[in-house]
């Protein structure tokens, strides 16, 4: 049992869209990521995911509306909702969601899926 130093672990790493694993507990990965630009519309059918902001603000863009979770809150996005994280700025997350979510959700692959999450 090793304690994570969040921004030690945040500072490994510089690039966006690229979740690493710092965590893990009852099925679920603890991951962080930095986000910048647009993400792509997705959705997961069989998961929640939990985005909580560490540092920086960001919108979820969902069909009917756009929510802005800035530093110190976080957001549920339920199983089969589409949407759309979206970072004028660069903005630092932590992501709850099971091991099993491919961060491109149950769509099409694009050049951002990423299916082996690198542990830090």
């Amino acid at each position: 049992m090793d304690k994570i130093n969040i921004a030690q672990k945040l500072s490994l790493f510089k690039d966006h869209w690229n979740p690493r694993i710092v965590g893990e507990l009852n099925g679920q990965h603890v991951k962080l990521a930095k986000f910048q630009g647009e993400f792509v519309w997705h959705k997961h059918d069989n998961e929640d995911e939990l985005f909580f902001v560490l540092e920086g603000k960001f919108k979820m863009e969902f069909r009917d509306k756009t929510v802005e979770v800035c530093k110190g809150e976080f957001l549920i996005v339920p199983k089969g909702m589409e949407h759309r994280p979206t970072a004028e700025n660069e903005v630092s997350i932590m992501l709850f969601e099971p091991a099993t979510t491919l961060n491109t959700g149950d769509g099409a692959k694009s050049n951002l899926t990423k299916e082996n999450l690198e542990w830090i």
